[in-house]
């Protein structure tokens, strides 16, 4: 109880502009829900939640100083199977096209606000794992390792997008995902949609992180 108490007060203004963005996004909806009289977007709220899972575990991470390399490992893997989830509902946008005219523009805004919601969630997660990872070996170049991690998540959104995955299907239904897995790489003229949607989404949270980190690093100055 000590330690949730401990970290909320240290990050006061983060887990509120959190719930704000969260707040915002659930009203939004519920809106729409009222005006539509339509439950189809109701998912987003399931999405945000599997967005705010890597966000938990480098909190705890963060908290816990006395974590050993192997723990970290451990729950680097298990924070590594969820961030797709957190960029993923940018591509929620797909939805809008079942909508009808008049509400396209509430249907745009409801979606935006939970994708924006995932993405700043994303980027809060990727910039603590880094603390997480340094704290325990400087020696391991940050940066690059953040590259890659990017364009893993791309692709792992290409997996849950385009071929129904989840992040429990690494456990639950491993063998189907590795064998699609290799397919992909085996075969990438074959399956040149996901790389072209791994490089392009990639780019994209790229792009998204190096201006998240630069204003974040403005705000400590």
């Amino acid at each position: 109880m000590e330690t949730i108490k401990t970290l909320i007060q240290s990050r006061f203004k983060t887990l509120s502009l959190i719930t704000v963005a969260l707040t915002f996004s659930i009203i939004v909806l519920m809106v729409r829900i009222k005006l539509n009289k339509s439950f189809c977007y109701l998912f987003l709220v399931w999405n945000v939640f599997l967005a705010i899972i890597p966000y938990t575990i480098t909190m705890y991470l963060n908290t816990n100083k006395n974590l050993s390399k192997l723990k970290l490992g451990f729950w680097f893997l298990v924070w590594l199977a969820f961030l797709p989830n957190a960029p993923y509902i940018v591509t929620d946008l797909i939805h809008v096209r079942i909508g009808n005219d008049a509400s396209l523009w509430l249907d745009v805004l409801v979606i935006l606000s939970f994708a924006l919601s995932g993405l700043f969630l994303f980027y809060l997660s990727i910039l603590d794992m880094q603390k997480s990872i340094v704290d325990k070996n400087k020696r391991i170049p940050i940066e690059t390792s953040t590259v890659v991690i990017l364009l893993l998540c791309a692709f792992g959104v290409y997996l849950g997008r385009f071929l129904r995955y989840n992040s429990w299907e690494i456990i639950s239904n491993p063998q189907v995902l590795i064998m699609d897995v290799l397919n992909i790489l085996m075969s990438p003229f074959q399956n040149a949609d996901a790389w072209f949607f791994t490089l392009g989404f990639g780019i994209f949270l790229v792009i998204g992180y190096w201006i998240f980190k630069n204003l974040n690093n403005c705000r400590e100055d």
